[in-house]
């Protein structure tokens, strides 16, 4: 453990700290409710371009806890932190030669931005796994920066990985369901010996040739990241959509060729009949907030990658090319090569 002075150092940048705030604000907590139960709230606000010390992380974090009562959200928060849209860490992972190289990149990136845990990097076979272990003693806010620090390796290796596996030392009461609902292509353990993410079966790339579209996966991710920040910035001011209407985009976003209105239900706890007529009261419904959502995306890769229109079909939940160039033309009047065609002309 860290010796007892260590945990007045100022080590996390108070713009994370803020970003937690804004998080908050999404699930209905105000920065009244944090700064009456936690003063190291109070200073932060005071001082936008400090550094926190552990000792004012954890009460902030374990006051947030309480007031949450949402197991998931500290995972969520994680997701959110677009540790993955940094430029310089882009082409760190576009630079790298194989897959063990991009996980151990994570891994120092992550301990520069985030430098709570220390984060030991495994190599079992073809399996990497990022090892967490608690340095500073965080006591009753273990678990809730244990899922920060699993929310962002997801939302950061999810552009190289197809897969994951946690295992995580805490228990549970939502179901592995749920938790794989938050984060597609993963599986989840509880009540293991050890805080940890394991990616299977990584295998080394070993030619130049198939490196690229390793590569170019990394850019499109990266790309994707960016969007989905740009996009919940804009929907933290954007009064145009409601409670229910925001959730459901949220979850598109995540993951927009993977969802449906039961999966959306059951990630917020009732019937798909159910969250259909909330969305109506909101004078909107699913298929038009992942039609605005898939709209997003493809506008993106048509502009932005040399991403193949059947791969974008894939990614946006598309059966074929012929469906999205269908869609496409529906929602914009073009055809997705036009869109293309005018993107490099301008």
């Amino acid at each position: 453990m860290q010796d007892a002075l260590t945990y007045d150092v100022p080590l996390v940048s108070t713009r994370y700290a803020e970003r937690f705030l804004k998080f908050l604000k999404t699930k209905r907590i105000s920065e009244e409710v944090i700064t009456a139960h936690s003063a190291s709230a109070k200073s932060l606000m005071t001082k936008p371009d400090s550094y926190l010390s552990v000792n004012q992380v954890i009460p902030l974090l374990e006051t947030a806890q309480w007031l949450l009562n949402d197991e998931q959200a500290a995972f969520e928060f994680g997701q959110q932190l677009d540790l993955g849209s940094h430029g310089l860490f882009g082409y760190m992972l576009i630079s790298r030669e194989n897959h063990s190289q991009l996980i151990e990149t994570v891994v120092k990136h992550l301990s520069v931005s985030l430098p709570l845990f220390d984060m030991e990097v495994l190599h079992i076979g073809n399996d990497v796994s990022v090892r967490l272990h608690d340095t500073w003693d965080l006591g009753p806010a273990k678990s809730f920066i244990a899922k920060v620090y699993m929310g962002s390796i997801y939302a950061v290796s999810s552009a190289i990985c197809r897969e994951m596996r946690f295992d995580c030392q805490f228990e549970s009461d939502k179901s592995r369901a749920e938790w794989e609902g938050l984060a597609p292509n993963t599986e989840w353990t509880f009540n293991s010996k050890y805080n940890q993410v394991t990616f299977p079966r990584l295998r080394q790339v070993e030619h130049r040739q198939t490196e690229s579209p390793e590569k170019r996966k990394v850019v499109y991710s990266l790309a994707q990241n960016q969007h989905i920040a740009k996009s919940k910035e804009l929907g933290l001011n954007d009064d145009k959509y409601g409670h229910y209407a925001a959730k459901v985009r949220e979850h598109i976003l995540k993951a927009p060729g993977h969802t449906s209105i039961e999966r959306s239900a059951e990630r917020l706890s009732m019937s798909s009949r159910y969250l259909r007529q909330q969305l109506a009261e909101e004078n909107t419904s699913f298929r038009e907030i992942s039609n605005d959502v898939r709209l997003g995306y493809a506008d993106l890769y048509l502009r932005e990658t040399p991403m193949p229109l059947c791969e974008i079909a894939n990614k946006l939940g598309f059966g074929d090319q012929a469906s999205f160039t269908r869609a496409y033309r529906s929602w914009t009047g073009k055809t997705p090569g036009e869109t293309r065609k005018a993107s490099k002309l301008s």
